[in-house]
């Protein structure tokens, strides 16, 4: 048995964890001999239903509708995941093996051993919104670069590489790396998920268990499946499940800008007159439309689309609960509406810049979080200007 497989024996039930590579072809061989050799009572794998789902419905993007995901705010989670797959279909491409091939594999060969099996990784929205919401704007700004670096990365690792990850030593570095760039994301992408899947694993019937889950996981995991048989800890993990409720700050963030701006406007026109306090509030609408223009002009965006921007950034600025983004990506489908094959292709195209900018359905992504992005540095850059002007 490799360095990988690790068997516990813990109050009379034998888990044996199974540590993969998500893109290893020896991963999914190990897996199914395992899992062939252990004979178990039932088989956990690191996946959730959604994306299960995913990977055994390839159209599933067809059913995508991208205004409905735009008016429920959950454009940023959907960049997100094509960001993450892009990456993950690039890792995989040069060793023939598809991101998860090992979970896919581990299932199959449950089934034909008439095995029963249990998902037991965290729903990866819930993931990542825990991911944003537990992170401060300095986090959530690093994480947004991080992922558009992921997306765009032209480097691949080799296989020798791929293999390194699932060495303890090499993953220990990896994760002090990621603990101290983004403490908080680490502790939600890893930390909570070693609590939630040793629950899983742990609440599964049966005294012989194979759990199939990424070498990343496996040190994590272990320890908690060592305090849930020691009764130091439970499976009951509804906390790790709820979207952290965003704080007073926070809450207050989106309607304090709206509040300096209409305040600096309107001590403009007590302290230097009505044409003083125009001035203030041209200057205003010229600095934040102009930049939410731009956002979406750099996405080559219909020119009614840059249009709807500027004019939209300052009604979206001082209603805080809705973003530039809405209304530039909402009239951006309307006028360019994603076909069938832009759906068909997403994975794909949104492993390049290129693929970002020709698939209608990232196109429209990318409209969306470039001129939010342009409407908020346009506000930033404004105040300045405007307390000069008023003070």
């Amino acid at each position: 048995m490799s360095d990988t497989v690790k068997t516990l024996e813990l109050s009379g039930r034998r888990i044996t964890l199974v540590g993969t590579a998500h893109v290893s072809s020896e991963s999914v061989d190990e897996a199914v001999s395992v899992i062939a050799a252990e004979a178990p009572d039932a088989v956990c794998v690191e996946l959730d239903e959604a994306r299960w789902k995913a990977m055994n419905s390839p159209d599933s993007w067809e059913k995508t509708d991208i205004v409905k995901v735009i008016k429920e705010g959950k454009a940023f989670l959907l960049l997100a995941n094509l960001a993450l797959s892009s990456f993950q279909r690039r890792m995989g491409a040069d060793s023939g093996v598809k991101p998860g091939a090992e979970m896919v594999a581990a299932v199959r060969a449950a089934e034909a051993a008439g095995i029963p099996y249990r998902f037991c990784d965290r729903d990866v929205q819930t993931t990542l919104r825990r991911a944003w919401g537990k992170s401060n704007f300095w986090n959530k700004s690093k994480l947004s670069a991080q992922l558009i670096a992921a997306a765009f990365s032209n480097e691949k690792p080799d296989a020798a590489e791929i293999e390194r990850l699932k060495v303890r030593s090499e993953l220990d570095e990896m994760m002090g790396e990621l603990a101290d760039y983004l403490p908080s994301v680490k502790e939600v992408l890893i930390d909570e998920r070693d609590r939630y899947i040793a629950a899983s694993i742990w609440a599964t019937p049966g005294d012989r268990i194979v759990a199939v889950i990424g070498a990343g996981h496996a040190a994590g995991v272990e320890e908690w499946l060592g305090r849930l048989a020691a009764g130091e800890a439970t499976t009951d993990v509804g906390d790790l499940e709820l979207v952290p409720p965003k704080g007073f700050l926070a809450r207050s963030a989106g309607w304090l800008v709206p509040a300096l701006i209409v305040g600096l406007i309107t001590l403009g026109f007590f302290t230097s007159g009505a044409e003083a306090s125009l001035r203030l509030l041209l200057r205003w609408v010229a600095l934040n439309g102009t930049l939410a223009a731009l956002g979406s002009l750099l996405c080559l965006a219909h020119p009614l689309t840059v249009l709807v921007s500027f004019a939209a950034a300052p009604i979206a600025t001082l209603n805080p609960l809705v973003a530039v983004g809405f209304f530039a990506g909402i009239v951006e489908a309307w006028l360019r509406k994603p076909r069938v094959s832009d759906f068909q292709t997403l994975s794909t195209d949104a492993a390049t810049l290129r693929g970002f900018y020709r698939n209608k359905v990232t196109h429209i992504l990318l409209v969306f979080f470039l001129s939010s992005l342009g409407g908020a540095l346009g506000n930033f850059i404004a105040l300045p200007f405007l307390a000069g002007g008023a003070l």
